[in-house]
């Protein structure tokens, strides 16, 4: 397979490369953008980590240490969002931003057809040390109940294990 050349524009990571295209139709990785593709930082570094991608910042290679710089000073909480998102994608989840939800991503089942099928959860990735009040799971919880969606709860240890909490509403 050809590698995917993606270029880092300010947040942006853009390709307008066959490649491209052809893993978009085939793994749905990234979005349609006019005539690009575009990658969440997630998941152009599952790509890059995968071997499928190359990410050029004025012409210039980056390494792996300077992405994760630059992804890092883009996203604060991008390495607990990498971490959940590389876990589900191994797993054969597709994980989707969800920006437009108020949360950091959408999943779907696997197997599921992206455009026909609708994802099963909102998904808020957080570290075990970080504080959920009763106030923000309430918040969240009214956000995937109105968008007919789970709402899921994925905690980050130490040891960067991943444990997922799935929360749907019950009628009693």
């Amino acid at each position: 397979m050809v590698k995917i050349k993606a270029d880092l524009s300010g947040e942006k990571i853009l390709s307008n490369s066959k490649a491209a295209s052809d893993l978009f139709s085939s793994q749905r990785f990234g979005e349609k953008s006019d005539e690009k593709i575009q990658y969440s930082l997630p998941e152009a570094l599952f790509l890059v980590e995968d071997k499928k991608m190359d990410i050029y910042q004025k012409d210039k290679k980056l390494t792996i240490k300077q992405i994760l710089n630059q992804f890092e000073k883009i996203d604060k909480k991008f390495k607990i969002k990498y971490i959940v998102f590389k876990d589900l994608r191994r797993k054969g989840y597709i994980v989707k931003t969800a920006l437009k939800f108020g949360a950091e991503f959408r999943v779907y089942k696997k197997g599921a057809n992206i455009g026909q099928d609708h994802a099963k959860w909102i998904l808020y990735p957080v570290s075990e040390t970080s504080e959920l009040t009763w106030h923000d799971f309430s918040a969240k919880n009214r956000v995937a109940h109105s968008t007919k969606k789970n709402l899921l709860i994925a905690i980050v240890d130490e040891e960067n294990d991943v444990s997922y909490y799935d929360i749907a509403w019950v009628r009693p």
